[in-house]
């Protein structure tokens, strides 16, 4: 047998009262479990000590009926998670918030564009007025006075001869 082997099988004589017998005190020899049957073996003896208990007729029916009930939470537990009727609820709710908070960052980012919009607006509205009609009819003329070269008018060069 293995060593694991050995060393389940002096746990179970000790739990059974055979402390001398676990193993026939071999174990005492071996200092990688010594310790630790030592302490199984004090254990045993103080629980010998102890006054035995009585117990109710259906107490191992009540232990049982308990640890139904906590694997039975635990299965639950997964179910209740992977169960389309709860978690469909679920995705649509987180679905509508999603949506809601989007519409709710667009619309707001449509305020901020508009209130740009109408502050440009004012700019243009407070901006110096325009030239008048009058001045426009004029234009070409005002833009040949503020040119820096002037050209020469070769027309008028053609007609006055004793220039040349």
């Amino acid at each position: 047998m293995k060593n694991g082997a050995h060393h389940t099988e002096w746990h179970e004589s000790l739990w059974r009262g055979k402390a001398a017998g676990a193993g026939g005190g071999e174990w005492r020899t071996r200092p990688e479990i010594a310790a630790e049957l030592e302490l199984e073996c004090r254990l045993t003896e103080a629980l010998a000590k102890m006054p035995e208990t009585t117990v109710a007729s259906n107490f191992t029916a009540r232990v049982m009926q308990a640890i139904e009930r906590e694997e039975s939470r635990g299965a639950r537990g997964w179910i209740f998670i992977l169960n389309w009727r709860v978690l469909l609820p679920r995705l649509a709710m987180v679905t509508l918030v999603i949506a809601f908070g989007g519409l709710a960052v667009h619309h707001h980012e449509l305020d901020v564009r508009r209130a740009e919009l109408a502050r440009s607006v004012a700019l243009v509205a407070d901006a110096r007025t325009m030239p008048s009609v009058e001045a426009l009819k004029n234009f070409d003329a005002i833009r040949r006075m503020s040119q820096a070269t002037p050209r020469a008018d070769m027309e008028l060069l053609a007609l006055a001869p004793d220039l040349q």
